[in-house]
């Protein structure tokens, strides 16, 4: 049992972690004129080397022999880079060309695509609550459909990117540094090709721009790798309910820097489209919340014995990360 004191730094970390991922729209812009592909491969480069400076640090190296060791995951590992660069870039762009709200909904509808992948994907079962809260949530889906004229591309992108990449990284088991370390690892060399590729035709503004402009671009990696760190710190002192709830103000944050901030239209049909989501998001947070209640009293009842199966079903009730797994080591976030 942690001590309240423990929790309270727990609670901090958390609130820094998700408040930083919130608030990162803010940054990218300070990043123009490097267009989207360019601000995406400093940030491979520069998290590698922030990541391998810390890992050097804290003599944390044993789990890179054993990866290399084992194919498998390190195909794993490959395949999750390939996601986290597609939802990076589609971030990042989405930012810059103001869609900083349409963004903000791929994180919002994430749960609900976690879901869905898990039922057709896993054949995971859902409670009758989790069916109406994935309905209402295509039904959201449509109607921004509607709205936009178009398919929320953006959203659906950043919302599919990201539960791959959580599926991906439930079956490799890796921390969240070391994931990234390995990620960005497979990444380097392309996104170090890519940047000598603008440089030889003139067209890198690392170096055109003045230093300013380039610690700015070298400090992605720190925007990367610092709210990792603090969600790591928040993981081991917080209940992963916890957690679970404090994922959502990621979403809030960015969508209200997008209406108050960045001044991006809001017509009626977005409004219910996004209310529908809402919705949708309260009912799997109620229903896990009474799941997780009703499972913690039969594990306190005399009579009951505590099962390795009843654990496993309160802390995946518990994570409220729509009836999905726990948000271990979300290093893909934007």
């Amino acid at each position: 049992m942690k001590s309240r004191g423990e929790r309270h730094i727990g609670l901090l970390n958390g609130f820094a972690a998700y408040g930083m991922w919130g608030l990162v729209p803010l940054f990218w812009p300070l990043l123009k004129p490097a267009g989207a592909a360019e601000i995406l491969a400093h940030r491979m480069v520069w998290s590698l080397a922030f990541v391998a400076v810390a890992l050097v640090f804290v003599r944390r190296w044993a789990w890179a022999g054993e990866l290399l060791r084992q194919p498998r995951r390190l195909a794993l590992i490959t395949v999750a880079a390939a996601v986290i660069t597609v939802n990076w870039g589609v971030y990042i762009w989405a930012v810059n060309s103001g869609h900083v709200v349409e963004a903000s909904l791929g994180y919002f509808i994430n749960p609900l695509v976690t879901i869905a992948m898990g039922v057709l994907l896993l054949k995971e079962r859902l409670r009758p609550v989790q069916w109406t809260a994935v309905g209402v949530g295509a039904t959201a889906v449509l109607v921004l459909t509607i709205g936009y004229g178009r398919p929320p591309w953006i959203s659906l992108t950043l919302a599919f990117s990201f539960a791959t990449y959580g599926l991906v990284k439930k079956k490799v088991n890796l921390g969240g540094v070391e994931s990234l370390a390995a990620e960005t690892a497979i990444q380097f060399l392309p996104a170090l090709g890519y940047l000598l590729w603008l440089s030889s035709h003139g067209d890198l503004s690392f170096a055109s721009e003045g230093p300013g402009h380039a610690a700015l671009l070298a400090s992605t990696g720190i925007v990367t790798a610092l709210p990792l760190v603090c969600f790591g710190a928040a993981a081991i002192r917080v209940p992963l309910s916890t957690l679970g709830l404090l994922q959502y103000l990621a979403p809030v944050f960015q969508f209200l820097l997008g209406i108050f901030y960045f001044g991006e239209a809001m017509p009626p049909e977005r409004w219910a489209g996004f209310a529908l989501v809402w919705l949708a998001l309260t009912l799997l947070t109620w229903d896990a919340l009474r799941t997780a209640r009703t499972l913690r009293r039969e594990i306190r009842r005399p009579s009951t014995t505590m099962t390795t199966g009843t654990v496993s079903a309160v802390r995946k009730a518990e994570s409220l990360a729509s009836g999905a797994e726990p948000p271990a080591s979300p290093s893909a976030r934007p």
